[in-house]
C-alpha cells in the first residue's frame, strides 16, 4: 500500500472511531437538553409569564451548574491519558473518579446555599420581583438535582474513556421519558399527582437527575468490565493529591464554561430589561439553538477522549488526526444546521407556541428574528467547543480560560450592550453580540491548537505528573 493510501486509511479509521464515540454522546446530550426543554414546553403551555419566570430560574441555576460540570469534566482527559499510557490501569482511574465525585460534593454545598436565595439575587439584577419570586419557587426544587447530575457526569466520563458511551445514552433516554411524564403530572395535576406548577417542574427535573446517576451507578457496579474498578469501595478515604489535581485541571475548565454560559445568562437578564416578550422569545430561540449545539458538544467531548488517549501514548500524529477530524465534522454539521435554521425557522418555533393564538404573535416574531442570528453563529459555536475539547485532551486549560474571558465578556458583552441598547437594536443586537464573542473565542482556540507543538503542549513536562 502506498504512503498516501496508508495516511488516508488512518484518517478514515480516526473518523470512524470518533463518530462511534461521539454519536451516543451527542444523543445523550440531546436527552439531557430535552429534560429542560420539556420543562420549557410544558411551562409555556401554562403561560408566557410562567415561562419567563422559569427562564430566569433555569439560567441562574445553570450559571452554577455549568461551573460544577466544568470542574468534574477534568475526569475525562485525566482518565483518557491514564488509559492511553496504561490500558489496564485500575488504581489511578479509580482515584480520579472518586476524587471527581468528592469535588462535585464540595462545590454543591455552597451553591445550594446561594440558590436558596434566588429571588433577592434576581431582584438585585434588576428583574421583576413577581417573576423573581416565582423563579425562586422553581429553583428551590430544581437545585437538589445538581449533585446527582454531577455524579452522573463523572460516571459518564469514566465509561466514555473506555469508548462505551451507549450505557449513558440508555440512561439518558429513560430519564427524558421519566421527566416528561412526571413533570406533566406535577405541573398540571395529572395521573393523580398534585398540581404544583413551577414547583412540580423543579421536583420532576431533580428526580430525573437522580435517576440518571442511579442508572449509571448500577451499570458500573454490575457490568463485568467496570465492576473490577470498585469505584464506590472505601469511597470515604481522602486522596489529597488527586483531589488537588482535579481542581488544578478542572477549575480553569469550570471558569471557561462558566464564562461561556454566563454570557448567555447575561443576555437573558438583558432581555428581561427589554421586556417579558423578548425574554420569552429568547427562551425559545436559545432552546432551539442549544439542541443544534448538542452535536458539536458531543464531538468536543469525544475529541477530548481521543486526543487524551493519543497523548497518553505520546503519539503526536494521532493527536493531530484526532483533533482535526472532530473539528471538520463539527464545522460541517454546524454549517448544515445554519441552512436549516434559515430555511425553516417557523417550524421550530411553533413547537413551543401556538401560532394561531394572536397573543403569541409578538413573541413568535421576536423568536424568528433571534433564530436568524443564531443560524449565523452555529459554525463559530461548533468550532469553539471542539477547539476547547482538543486542548483539554492535552491538559491545556488555563490559556483557553483567558481566551473565553476576552471573547465572551470583553468583546461579546460590549457588542451586545452597544448594539442592543446603545443603537436601540433590542434583542437582535444582543444576539449579534453573542455571535461576535463566539467567533473571537473560536479563532483563538484554533490558533492555539495549530501552534501546539511550538508551545510544547504535546510534551509531558508541561503537565503535572499523574502517572507513576
Amino acid at each position: 500500500m502506498s504512503e498516501p493510501e496508508s495516511s488516508r486509511s488512518l484518517w478514515r479509521r480516526e473518523a470512524r472511531a470518533t463518530l462511534a464515540l461521539a454519536w451516543p454522546l451527542i444523543l445523550t446530550n440531546v436527552a439531557q437538553s430535552l429534560i429542560h426543554a420539556t420543562d420549557v414546553v410544558l411551562l409555556g403551555w401554562v403561560g408566557a409569564r410562567t415561562l419567563a419566570a422559569a427562564t430566569l430560574g433555569i439560567n441562574l441555576y445553570f450559571a452554577f451548574l455549568i461551573f460544577g460540570m466544568g470542574l468534574v469534566t477534568a475526569a475525562a482527559p485525566m482518565i483518557a491519558r491514564e488509559l492511553g499510557a496504561r490500558r489496564h490501569s485500575v488504581r489511578d482511574v479509580r482515584r480520579t473518579v472518586r476524587q471527581a465525585m468528592w469535588a462535585a460534593a464540595a462545590i454543591c454545598v455552597p451553591v445550594w446555599l446561594i440558590l436558596w436565595h434566588t429571588a433577592p439575587i434576581l431582584v438585585a439584577l434588576g428583574q421583576d420581583p413577581a417573576l423573581a419570586a416565582n423563579a425562586q419557587t422553581f429553583v428551590r426544587a430544581l437545585q437538589w438535582g445538581m449533585l446527582p447530575f454531577l455524579l452522573y457526569l463523572v460516571l459518564r466520563s469514566f465509561i466514555s474513556a473506555f469508548e462505551r458511551p451507549l450505557w449513558s445514552l440508555g440512561v439518558g433516554v429513560a430519564a427524558v421519558l421519566f421527566n416528561g411524564v412526571l413533570n406533566y403530572g406535577l405541573i398540571f395535576g395529572e395521573f393523580g399527582l398534585p398540581e404544583l406548577g413551577l414547583l412540580g417542574a423543579g421536583i420532576g427535573s431533580s428526580c430525573a437527575n437522580l435517576l440518571m446517576f442511579a442508572g449509571l451507578a448500577a451499570v458500573v457496579t454490575l457490568d463485568r468490565r467496570f465492576r473490577r474498578y470498585r469505584l464506590f469501595g472505601r469511597f470515604w478515604r481522602p486522596d489529597r493529591e488527586r483531589f488537588r489535581e482535579i481542581w488544578r485541571l478542572g477549575l480553569p475548565i469550570a471558569i471557561t464554561l462558566a464564562l461561556e454560559v454566563t454570557i448567555f445568562n447575561a443576555a437573558v437578564f438583558l432581555m428581561g430589561l427589554i421586556g417579558a416578550e423578548s425574554l420569552a422569545a429568547h427562551a425559545i430561540a436559545i432552546q432551539i439553538a442549544s439542541l443544534a449545539f448538542m452535536v458539536p458538544l458531543g464531538l468536543g467531548q469525544a475529541v477530548t477522549v481521543r486526543v487524551g488517549l493519543a497523548f497518553g501514548r505520546r503519539d503526536k500524529e494521532a493527536i493531530a488526526r484526532a483533533g482535526w477530524t472532530s473539528l471538520l465534522l463539527a464545522v460541517g454539521f454546524a454549517g448544515a444546521m445554519s441552512l436549516v435554521l434559515v430555511a425553516t425557522p417557523g417550524t421550530f418555533v411553533s413547537a413551543f407556541l401556538d401560532p394561531a393564538d394572536p397573543a403569541n404573535g409578538p413573541v413568535i416574531s421576536l423568536a424568528l428574528s433571534f433564530l436568524l442570528v443564531a443560524a449565523l453563529f452555529q459554525i463559530f459555536d461548533g468550532a469553539q467547543v471542539v477547539g476547547a475539547g482538543m486542548l483539554r485532551g492535552l491538559h491545556d486549560t488555563r490559556v483557553p480560560m483567558i481566551y473565553a474571558a476576552l471573547g465572551y465578556w470583553v468583546v461579546g458583552l460590549a457588542t451586545a450592550v452597544g448594539l442592543g441598547f446603545g443603537l436601540g437594536w433590542g434583542g437582535v443586537g444582543v444576539w449579534i453580540g453573542l455571535a461576535t464573542g463566539l467567533g473571537v473565542v473560536a479563532l483563538l482556540m484554533i490558533a492555539r491548537w495549530t501552534r501546539r507543538e511550538r508551545l510544547g503542549l504535546t510534551e509531558w513536562r508541561d503537565v503535572s505528573p499523574i502517572l507513576p
